[in-house]
């Protein structure tokens, strides 16, 4: 249950969540700032804008480029616009997962256990009395923790 319940979740983020390599090609947008499609970024293999490979800058003030988790700045020039004539390879994920992640992922494995005698019910009545239940996807407290590691798609 929690390999489908951590599988169900990346596909909700729409994102993995451990260390990967990626590679992609971007649209330049005439600014100096460029989001990362995936995170948090761990590090940059290159940088080429143009067809022009950019270095690391070797100051807090040089030519290059900077990150940290989730953005790329350019200095010392700008993201020429263009169509996908930014190629970019980084690492991003994490190494061990987040521990609201974790506790959200065991919710939804909670969830579903408790689920398994009532699918497709949304009350019973006993004794006069009726019971009303949860049917949705994610507890609202497992929603509001994976809302925030949400892949955003930069543009």
């Amino acid at each position: 249950m929690i390999s489908a319940a951590s599988a169900f979740i990346e596909s909700w983020l729409s994102r993995s969540l451990g260390t990967q390599s990626y590679r992609e090609w971007r649209d330049g947008t005439g600014r100096e700032l460029l989001l990362f499609g995936n995170g948090p970024v761990q590090s940059v293999q290159l940088l080429r804008v143009n067809g022009k490979d950019i270095p690391p800058a070797s100051s807090p003030t040089g030519y290059g480029y900077r990150f940290d988790r989730n953005v790329l700045l350019l200095q010392g020039e700008l993201f020429a616009r263009g169509r996908r004539n930014i190629e970019l390879q980084y690492t991003a994920g994490y190494d061990t997962v987040p521990a609201d992640l974790e506790q959200a992922c065991l919710e939804c494995v909670a969830l579903r256990y408790r689920e398994r005698e009532r699918i497709g019910h949304q009350s019973k009545s006993l004794a006069g009395e009726t019971v009303s239940f949860f049917l949705g996807e994610l507890s609202p407290t497992a929603r509001a923790v994976l809302q925030q590691y949400r892949k955003v798609v930069p543009t």
